[in-house]
């Protein structure tokens, strides 16, 4: 029999607050586990700790509570350094509002992904190229991001996310910013980066992006619900 998938996200009774008197519980006693190969899907209305749990499982805030493990590490006992350099090397983000740089080119903006993770210079264009042919994007390599489509430009961000090639792909509301149309395209290539074994966690409001997903939780007033 082949070897179950191993858990690359554990996260145990995790919670998150935010300010004083009283504080604001944006995540309560979250558990979560994630394996190599998963698409899920976490979904929620406006304000119910989502995007709390994505930046926590992204190493870009800390939780209050609880325990994290990513790809077995304990992630609490990472300095800040070593978290910077997990961000860089093991995880990729794609955003609603792309983060586009509107002065670069788009090859350049793939590029900085490399600049960041402090890879070598050597055949980082290539690298970069290849990443946006993989997205369709070949013939829009020397266009400035105001020059292309908004499906474009989630496309070009895609092709960043996945420069450092990362075990795990956060995206936080992909689709946004698109029409229907667009949408379904963006959830295309999700669908073809997944089915060449890239984890992936997309957090949206909408059910029929969920519905893409291999599985989906439930997120409401910090709490998780699994919903299969």
């Amino acid at each position: 029999m082949p070897a179950e998938p191993a858990e690359l996200v554990t996260l145990d009774r995790i919670g998150r607050r935010f300010g004083a008197d009283p504080p604001v519980v944006a995540l309560r006693g979250v558990d979560l586990q994630v394996r190599t190969g998963d698409w899920l899907a976490v979904v929620g209305p406006s304000g119910s700790g989502k995007s709390t749990l994505l930046n926590i499982i992204g190493c870009l805030d800390r939780p209050d509570e609880g325990s994290y493990r990513f790809e077995g590490l304990d992630v609490a006992a990472l300095s800040d350094r070593d978290r910077a350099g997990l961000r860089s090397h093991r995880l990729g983000f794609v955003f609603q509002s792309f983060h586009l740089l509107a002065h670069r080119s788009v090859l350049e903006n793939v590029m900085l992904a490399e600049v960041y993770a402090m890879r070598p210079r050597s055949g980082r264009r290539d690298r970069a190229l290849a990443a946006l042919a993989a997205v369709g994007l070949a013939d829009r390599t020397d266009h400035l991001p105001t020059h292309l489509s908004g499906g474009e430009r989630q496309r070009a961000a895609i092709a960043r996310a996945l420069l450092n090639e990362p075990a795990l792909l956060l995206c936080d509301e992909p689709t946004g910013n698109l029409d229907s149309r667009t949408t379904a395209a963006i959830l295309g290539l999700l669908g073809e980066l997944h089915a060449h074994g890239l984890t992936i966690i997309v957090i949206t409001h909408d059910p029929g992006v969920a519905e893409r997903a291999q599985r989906r939780v439930r997120i409401v007033d910090g709490e998780l619900r699994d919903d299969g």
